[in-house]
C-alpha cells in the first residue's frame, strides 16, 4: 500500500450488511471464528476495526477508514473472503451469500464509545426489534434515501 504523506484523517463508519434473505445462518458456535476472519481481511487492508458483532443474519462492523481503500472495496473484500471461507469450511447446507450491497454510517470520534457498546449489545437490542427494523431505524436516523423494495430482497 502506498503511503500518502501528509494525509491526515478522522472516518469512523458502521458497516452493516445481512445474510442474504435475512436467514439465521451465522451459527453461535461459528460467530467468533467468523468475526476473527473478518478482522484478518480488515486488517490485512490496513484498516482498524474497532466494533464487530456478528449476529445470526447479519453484522455490524465500527472501522476506523484510512483512505487507501474505497470503502466499497473493503466491504466487498469483507464479503468475499468471509463468503469463501464458510463456504469452504462447509459452514452451512448449499451455499452461503451476503446479500448484495451495504449499509453504511458515519461518526464522530466522541461518538465512538456509545456505538462500540451498541455493536457489542447486538443481542439485547434484538430482544427489542429485529434486523430489517432496526436497519430501517438506521436509514431514517440518517436521513438516506431508499426504497424499501431493494433493501431487503427476498431469495429467489
Amino acid at each position: 500500500m502506498k503511503s500518502m504523506a501528509n494525509t491526515y484523517t478522522q472516518i469512523y463508519l458502521q458497516v452493516v450488511f445481512a445474510v442474504q434473505g435475512r436467514v439465521n445462518l451465522i451459527l453461535p458456535e461459528r460467530k467468533e471464528e467468523l468475526q476473527k476472519y473478518i478482522a484478518g481481511i480488515i486488517a490485512n487492508h490496513g484498516q482498524k476495526l474497532l466494533a464487530i458483532h456478528c449476529m445470526p443474519d447479519h453484522t455490524h462492523i465500527l472501522i476506523g477508514l484510512k483512505p487507501s481503500i474505497a470503502l466499497s472495496d473493503l466491504v466487498r473484500e469483507i464479503k468475499t473472503g468471509s463468503t469463501n471461507h464458510i463456504n469452504d469450511s462447509r459452514w452451512v447446507t448449499g451455499r452461503f451469500a451476503w446479500q448484495e450491497g451495504f449499509g453504511a454510517f458515519s461518526y464522530s470520534h466522541s461518538q465512538l464509545s456509545s456505538v462500540i457498546r451498541y455493536i457489542q449489545n447486538q443481542e439485547k437490542h434484538h430482544t427489542k426489534r429485529g434486523f430489517q427494523e432496526e436497519y430501517l431505524e438506521f436509514l431514517k436516523k440518517f436521513n438516506i434515501a431508499y426504497n424499501e423494495r431493494y433493501i431487503f430482497k427476498p431469495v429467489e
